[in-house]
């Protein structure tokens, strides 16, 4: 299937592509939060963080970019410790909001949507997973021989975001379910927002110990 468009075993890909997007990471928590949080509308504008973040990544793969990324050890430790501080400042930022006894005061109305954006596009580009994603595994369902390698970057680009779309509505919807029965019990909300603090502390440390 695609392959006349440059697309290499587009269907060992897409299984692939599932099983990769379902590995729990930084972006899917955050969506989760987000949609228990504030609901629907607003997990699906951290969603948009994520497709936006993710569909840069692709291009500066396509660009070669990310190869230079991979190849060259500054970069990526650059890369991979701006995503280790940035998830430890979310993750102390949800801690602390849990011990002052105010989880998500810290973002009013007027300024959330704005924030949540910029948080979950941070996420996805400061993620030398999805990079290492996208040099190890990504190109190689694709015909660089082709004379529309373009195309094929783009079929393989478009199957991964709606991949990633049905995964995180998934995720928005069931966390803002989950967030109607525990609405009223304090204490489960307490734990929730206590447990992701720590979950995205600990990728933090797991993103800084990586090795490029």
């Amino acid at each position: 299937m695609f392959s006349d468009f440059g697309v290499l075993n587009y269907w060992t890909y897409l299984i692939g592509a599932i099983f990769i997007i379902l590995v729990p990471g930084p972006n899917t928590f955050f969506v989760l939060r987000t949609g228990a949080a504030h609901g629907i509308r607003i997990g699906y504008l951290a969603a948009l963080g994520v497709f936006v973040g993710d569909a840069v990544l692709m291009f500066l793969s396509y660009a070669g970019v990310a190869t230079l990324i991979k190849t060259t050890p500054v970069l990526f430790n650059v890369v991979r410790y701006l995503g280790a501080i940035y998830l430890l400042y979310l993750g102390g930022k949800m801690l602390w909001s849990v011990l002052k006894k105010q989880p998500g005061a810290h973002e009013s109305q007027a300024e959330l949507p704005g924030a949540i954006l910029k948080r979950a596009l941070t996420l996805s580009l400061t993620n030398p997973k999805a990079i290492l994603f996208y040099v190890s595994f990504f190109v190689q369902f694709i015909d660089v021989q082709a004379q529309t390698p373009g195309l094929a970057f783009l079929i393989l680009a478009i199957t991964l975001e709606a991949v990633s779309f049905a995964y995180l509505s998934f995720l928005i919807v069931s966390g803002s379910l989950v967030t109607r029965y525990v609405r009223t019990r304090k204490k489960l909300a307490k734990i929730g927002n206590s447990l992701i603090g720590l979950v995205f502390v600990g990728f933090a440390a797991r993103l800084a110990f990586l090795q490029s």
